[in-house]
């Protein structure tokens, strides 16, 4: 396993300070579905939001594995998983885009704000008739003069409500291929643009998530993020990095999931001896052991392939399987050895279970990862 350096765990470590702040009230946060402002300006303070990108623009300049092993710290010792998931969308839906596919000019314009936490960011690509199936989408732009207009809707944007730029795709032409769709810029006040109300969910309910709305939405042509036609490019390299950050702080998630289990089958006692004694509680405790630690595995050894620029696209859909399936075994697992305190919200358990099931499904459902590791085996 990768062995972290003394920087690396100083940068990770540095969150400790901040973790009571930000867990407190993180039961009536997700009851009330809102968004904690106060603890994204704490996580602006720790840098955490700048971790991968270039110091010339505010950025701390990390790579991909020590921006992993600090958000996996996150994951860890913050409770409250819709703003971590929330810190993950606006690393990798905007700013890492930005860092690999802009302009100069871009990069001058968004990545400061963005680093300092000024700015929230998002991308739209699921839409009422496209959500795994990204190519089927229907949003178009076309080239008028210096301008796109952009028609269409947008669904499941996640921090949507919040964000005040944007990666909207697009498609460019008629037929649709990997080169039919473009990525572009948008800010929030662009006239033509229209930002949907929060919409309920299941879990990650801190992380408000909305539909768009593009009306003859006009933004300068210069807000094209890679090329004309290479909007698909951005996306695949956009997922993998959404992948590989989400699922490290699932993680995270976990191993501190894990923990206060062990802890809380030594400390509860039934029929005169703690429930960890007990075979089928114990075994439960290892199979989330076992989970969380192959998880960590499969993460780190495909950032460090994709790092080292070997082709991953069975190793990231792999990844994401087993994270976010370990994730809701891991969280029944958890309920169930809390009991009926488990399901109670006070103890902040269920929602975890609620929560888990979202992995299952964003970035690419279980059904479609299953899908691309069985084409790649040739059937």
């Amino acid at each position: 396993m990768i062995k972290w350096n003394g920087d690396q765990r100083a940068l990770r470590d540095g969150l400790g300070p901040y973790l009571e702040d930000l867990n407190a009230g993180h039961v009536e946060r997700d009851a009330q579905a809102l968004f904690p402002h106060d603890g994204w300006k704490l996580l602006a303070d720790t840098g955490i939001l700048g971790l991968p990108f270039d110091e010339q623009y505010g950025g701390l300049g990390q790579d991909l594995l020590t921006t992993m092993y600090v958000l996996e710290g996150l994951g860890e010792g913050c409770r409250d998983a819709g703003l971590n998931f929330s810190v993950c969308t606006h690393l990798a839906s905007t700013g890492v885009p930005l860092q690999r596919f802009g302009s100069t000019a871009l990069k001058e314009r968004y990545l400061p704000g963005l680093c300092r936490g000024e700015t929230i960011a998002a991308h739209a690509i699921s839409e009422p008739g496209s959500g795994s199936d990204a190519l089927a989408m229907r949003t178009r732009a076309r080239r008028d003069g210096d301008h796109w207009v952009l028609n269409g809707s947008k669904s499941f944007v996640s921090n949507g409500p919040v964000a005040g730029l944007i990666v909207v795709y697009a498609r460019t032409a008629d037929r649709s291929s990997p080169l039919s769709h473009t990525a572009f810029l948008v800010e929030r006040d662009t006239p033509g643009l229209v930002v949907g109300a929060p919409v309920p969910k299941m879990g990650l309910r801190t992380a408000p998530l909305c539909e768009l709305f593009l009306d003859d939405c006009r933004i300068p042509a210069d807000r094209v993020l890679g090329r004309v036609g290479g909007g698909y490019l951005v996306m695949e390299y956009v997922m993998r990095w959404e992948i590989l950050l989400s699922f490290v702080v699932n993680a995270g998630e976990m191993t501190d999931r894990l923990n206060r289990c062990v802890q809380y089958a030594k400390e509860r006692t039934q029929f005169g001896r703690p429930i960890g004694s007990n075979q089928a509680i114990s075994h439960k405790l290892v199979d989330m052991r076992i989970g969380v630690e192959s998880a960590r595995q499969w993460l780190y050894l495909t950032a460090q392939k994709m790092a080292d620029g070997e082709n991953v696209t069975e190793d990231i859909a792999l990844a994401k399987l087993v994270t976010s399936e370990a994730n809701v075994a891991s969280a029944l697992s958890a309920v169930q050895i809390f009991g009926a305190n488990g399901y109670m919200s006070e103890y902040g358990i269920e929602k975890e279970l609620r929560n888990s099931v979202a992995g299952t499904i964003y970035s690419g459902t279980s059904e479609t990862q299953r899908n691309r590791v069985a084409s790649l085996l040739g059937l």
